[in-house]
């Protein structure tokens, strides 16, 4: 039977765990998401690395797996996030290995196959746990600065202010510790995006200006929580090859209960200037073990979003080849399972889904374009991106009361 929470035009496969995407990067004329996958079920644990792959960022092949937990070595828990780098030629992952927890976090190295299907993973690390045993660092992205490949990291945890860690990754097989990129006490970062641990930076150039992007981990005193993400805007400086990043300003990323873990894509291939895609992790609202076992699935990777910089702030929309795939309808209603949607709006309003098991209605602010697939709503007004989570029912039908709707499938 068909599930109408299950989204059919986004990164996902059919059952089982996803969270960050990982590996993101266009490669041979064709788009590919790589992400955080447990096949077993549909929990976090046993982290490999999924895959898909499209021609038009809509249309979504699910691939082989690429990685996977290894026993006995230094990923036998989990293959946890990383990205995707050209190393001369070769297709190369640089990811978070774990061997039983996540402070014993290293830094490793996997090569692939031209088609990358194929990918062959390194016994010992590229780089080794930092820090006192508390601490725990994770996630690496390569970037370029001034013809030099670095490599940075998130860090902190209780009691460890967080950190951006950076490295001379010259050698991917072997990254070398340069000291700290950013540190909290950096007055526009404790302003904008205060944490534990800065989880999944993502250094890039957007409209020709340094942009970080950092997931916010803060602890409870129990746990672990998952805070948001954020953007800081500002400059880089290097000293004797060593880069230091200094915020000028600060913001959301994505304002809606269910966006985390976004990785950056500078699109060198775009045939006109230069631009920058994004993909987040979209995980489920309020959903118990019972709703997770008769569904089977849980999680799902977001719209491609191209950003840019408006007046200093960062922005986002859809990549206009989403918007380029759709096919016109007339009614502004349709019933849930009925495959994908985009919506826009000339003006405020309402998106409704009638007979939702949970909340039913989302509000829209203004002028506003709407990205619905199963449970994933994706709403970008006026730049600012709000992404949460409804979930139809068989009985469920969708509708939008908004001024000038345009509603047409993808």
């Amino acid at each position: 039977m068909s599930d109408p929470c299950l989204p059919v035009r986004h990164v996902r496969p059919a059952k089982g765990w996803i969270n960050d995407p990982n590996g993101v990067c266009r490669w041979n004329g064709r788009w590919h998401v790589f992400y955080q996958f447990n096949p077993d079920e549909p929990r976090h644990g046993q982290i490999h690395w999924g895959h898909a792959s499209s021609a038009d960022l809509v249309h979504w092949q699910e691939e082989e797996v690429a990685i996977r937990p290894r026993p006995g070595q230094l990923d036998e828990v989990g293959c946890w996030s990383g990205c995707f780098t050209n190393d001369a030629g070769t297709p190369t992952f640089c990811y978070t290995a774990v061997a039983t927890g996540p402070a014993d976090a290293v830094g490793a190295i996997a090569t692939g196959s031209d088609d990358l299907l194929g990918w062959q993973q390194a016994e010992t690390p590229s780089a080794p746990r930092v820090g006192v045993p508390a601490a725990e660092t994770r996630d690496p992205f390569v970037v370029w600065i001034e013809g030099r490949r670095y490599i940075v990291q998130g860090h902190g945890g209780p009691g460890v202010p967080a950190q951006v860690l950076v490295y001379d990754a010259t050698d991917l097989a072997d990254w070398k510790l340069l000291g700290p990129l950013l540190e909290m006490t950096d007055p526009v970062a404790a302003e904008h995006a205060a944490a534990d641990i800065w989880e999944c930076p993502n250094l890039v150039q957007v409209d020709g200006q340094w942009v970080l992007v950092l997931s916010l981990w803060r602890h409870n005193g129990v746990q672990g929580e998952l805070s948001g993400v954020r953007w800081l805007v500002g400059d880089i400086a290097l000293s004797d090859g060593v880069p230091r990043f200094t915020a000028r300003d600060g913001g959301v990323v994505d304002h809606g209960p269910a966006f985390y873990a976004p990785q950056l894509l500078p699109d060198v291939d775009a045939a006109e200037q230069a631009r920058v895609l994004m993909w987040g992790w979209s995980w489920e609202l309020d959903r118990d073990d019972a709703w997770l076992d008769a569904h089977g699935w849980a999680g799902v990777i977001t719209t491609a979003r191209e950003l840019h910089l408006r007046d200093g702030k960062l922005v986002s929309q859809p990549a206009p080849e989403v918007l380029s795939e759709l096919v016109e309808e007339a009614s502004q209603s349709w019933t849930a399972g009925d495959g994908a949607r985009v919506v826009t709006t000339t003006g405020p309003g309402r998106l409704v889904c009638s007979a939702a098991d949970g909340p039913e209605v989302v509000e829209l602010t203004g002028a506003s374009t709407v990205v619905v697939d199963g449970s994933l709503v994706e709403v970008f007004t006026d730049g600012a991106a709000f992404t949460t989570r409804i979930y139809p029912t068989d009985e469920s039908v969708w509708s939008v009361q908004a001024d000038g709707v345009t509603v047409a499938r993808l």
